[in-house]
């Protein structure tokens, strides 16, 4: 006796057969776009949440669709329609994510770029802050070398003879009044002294060893310290032998040797006290 042969499946059987085989590769493309998406980038995107609720809907459109065709609330040709309708949307999306994601999107290991200008400081008002601007000029440079006294022209020179003095002259005279400022010709230390052919004296001390000695004076106006050049140290006077009120001037070198001429040691300077 001959087996039976198996019943052919009807239409329906069929297209129930081919949708959910239709169904399953819908599914599975969208879940392979779905990850390929979120992998796309290190932390969800805007672009891959939206793919990953397309594919929520349509999983979840599918579910809502059989359980409808099982209670026979939906006809076969409107499930067949809205399920292509919403694998296209998710294909949709998902090739928008990856357009977004290439080239759009940045990853941790990006650096960030720094900004290309440095913007002012603001008040809480919201205006920027005025810049502060100094009209205070610096102090004008002091001298370097000053003359003894403000008033040019001088009375005897180095090196003339007289009968005043036991040899030859041994500085510059500056015929000024008695009472005038004598000032330090420049930085240095001062002391003060008596000597009877001098009078009442003050010694300016350089940097180097060299000596300024200020001769025939009034009074002192800084007896011992630190003085700078230009600084008032005394007044002329007419103390020891003297004829009258005027500065003697001498510039005694370091080796403590014989006084040397003035006028050279002002005009390399720069100065002429002539």
């Amino acid at each position: 006796m001959a087996p039976e042969a198996a019943p052919r499946p009807t239409r329906a059987e069929l297209r129930v057969a081919a949708r959910e085989q239709s169904r399953a590769q819908r599914r599975d493309a969208a879940k392979a776009a779905t990850r390929t998406a979120l992998l796309r980038v290190a932390l969800p995107s805007v672009a891959a949440l939206g793919v990953a609720a397309a594919a929520a809907v349509t999983v979840q459109g599918e579910a809502d669709q059989q359980r409808a065709q099982a209670t026979g609330r939906i006809p076969e040709q409107t499930a067949a329609a809205a399920d292509t309708a919403q694998a296209a949307q998710a294909a949709q999306a998902a090739q928008q994510a990856l357009a977004f994601g290439g080239g759009a999107q940045a990853s941790r290991g990006d650096a960030r770029q720094p900004l290309t200008g440095t913007q002012g400081a603001a008040d809480p008002a919201g205006q920027p802050a005025a810049q502060v601007t100094t009209t205070d000029q610096a102090p004008p440079e002091r001298p370097r070398i000053a003359m003894p006294v403000a008033q040019h022209g001088l009375g005897e020179v180095f090196g003339a003879a007289g009968t005043h003095w036991s040899k030859r002259h041994t500085g510059i005279d500056f015929p000024v009044d008695g009472g005038t400022a004598v000032m330090a010709v420049t930085d240095g230390t001062v002391r003060t002294q008596w000597n009877p052919s001098y009078g009442y004296m003050t010694i300016l001390k350089m940097a180097d060893g060299t000596e300024a000695w200020y001769c025939h004076l009034r009074s002192y106006k800084i007896r011992k310290g630190t003085v700078k050049a230009g600084d008032v140290i005394a007044f002329v006077g007419s103390s020891g032998n003297s004829t009258g009120p005027h500065l003697h001037f001498e510039i005694r070198p370091a080796d403590g040797g014989a006084p040397v001429d003035p006028l050279p040691w002002f005009l390399a300077q720069g100065l002429d006290p002539r």
